[in-house]
């Protein structure tokens, strides 16, 4: 594997430059560009320069393009995290066909291709987001919740259903002086209310991701 390193300050043409070598090496076969980027950075206009069979988060139009449509070619990759959660809901022998699952959060790393692969699936999907009034009343009708807004414990165990199924995909940290960092991981769920309500729950840390 290659590892390319730049500094925070890099500039949009540097960037693009290294993209664009990395395209054209034959001894590479995937690319995957760490996000988020430096705030003076085109996020898209990066990740659009990635060649679409090199494009191993499947962030490139064409390939989310793919996971959106109904048949047709199936994309060349999914992103990973999305990719996992279904991993997750399969290997724990949960049947999302007719459920209705709620997803927190609309990034285009994780929330909106997670609705296109739950939408494979037959679930029925609802995505809430920031614009989005009473989240708390969609949430607590949903029989699967995925938590991918990047907010502490937003989610309490009065909005969880009765044996609904969690994917907590947040991690953020609080301050906890018993810790030798000097913090600690929590979810976008508050595990210790909600492990009384859901069948399943994933924990923060050791559940997605670290």
């Amino acid at each position: 594997s290659v590892s390319v390193e730049l500094e925070e300050s890099v500039t949009q043409a540097e960037l693009e430059k290294t993209v664009d070598e990395l395209n054209a090496r034959s001894d590479v076969h995937g690319i995957l560009v760490q996000l988020p980027l430096p705030a003076h950075i085109d996020e898209h206009a990066v990740l659009k320069r990635i060649r679409v069979d090199k494009d191993v988060d499947g962030f490139s139009a064409e390939n989310i393009g793919n996971l959106a449509l109904k048949g047709g070619e199936p994309p060349l990759a999914v992103p990973c995290t999305p990719a996992g959660c279904v991993e997750l809901l399969q290997r724990s022998g949960v049947d999302c066909s007719g459920k209705h699952a709620v997803i927190v959060g609309r990034s285009n790393i994780v929330g909106m291709p997670m609705a296109h692969l739950l939408l494979s699936m037959d679930a029925t999907v609802t995505v809430v987001h920031s614009k989005t009034p009473d989240i708390q009343e969609h949430v607590r009708r949903a029989d699967i919740i995925i938590a991918a807004v990047g907010r502490r414990e937003m989610i309490r165990g009065d909005w969880v259903k009765p044996g609904a199924v969690i994917i907590d995909i947040g991690i953020n940290d609080v301050p906890d002086e018993t810790k030798k960092s000097g913090y600690r991981l929590v979810g976008d769920v508050c595990f210790s209310e909600a492990l009384a309500v859901a069948s399943k729950i994933t924990p923060v840390p050791g559940g997605v991701g670290p």
